[in-house]
């Protein structure tokens, strides 16, 4: 038996006949699709204390259900205390499976567990069609135990497709079901 998530299933049998029906593509391939999903999170503090790199490569790593990195500093900056390969943060990029599975929890259980959550703004767009989403905390996630975290922490979701345009990709996200605030 062979699992497959079940966004892969939706994009299938529910995204792509919606999106040629609004767009009128000619074709499947021409339909926009979600290439990845970048989790970043980035760390001031982590310049005064080292342990917190640690901290945030296990926590990130048991959100996404991939090994995290540790993103490391350009350029010295005297004025932030910043030396050049300095750990500044931590990110990773879901491709696959992995992916959909996250974007699932992501849809399902971890947004709606924002305080006063009453849906996704949809200025996050780049204009050549990805979107960037922010997270206030990443308590929302149900992977994590509130009792033995070392500090809250925000993170960005960057959603890359291949969409030509902000118009597509808003259309194919909202398709997935990411819950964007109503528009006027």
């Amino acid at each position: 038996m062979d699992y497959k998530p079940r966004l892969i299933a939706k994009y299938a049998e529910e995204v792509v006949p919606a999106l040629k029906k609004q767009f009128e593509f000619k074709n499947n391939m021409q339909v926009p699709r979600l290439k990845k999903i970048c989790l970043n999170q980035g760390m001031g503090d982590a310049i005064a204390d080292k342990k917190l790199i640690d901290v945030s490569i296990n926590e990130m790593t048991t959100i996404s259900g991939q090994k995290a990195v540790p993103t490391k500093s350009k350029k010295d900056i005297s004025n932030f205390k910043l030396r050049k390969g300095m750990p500044i943060g931590v990110r990773v990029t879901l491709r696959g499976d992995k992916m959909y599975e996250f974007l699932d929890r992501l849809i399902s259980v971890a947004l709606p567990r924002v305080r006063d959550f009453r849906g996704i703004n949809d200025k996050g767009f780049d204009g050549k069609g990805n979107y960037t989403l922010g997270v206030p905390e990443q308590i929302i996630f149900p992977e994590i135990n509130i009792d033995k975290l070392a500090k809250i922490m925000g993170m960005d979701i960057t959603f890359v497709t291949s969409a030509k345009n902000d118009k597509e990709a808003l259309a194919l996200l909202k398709e997935f079901g990411l819950p964007f605030k109503n528009q006027k």
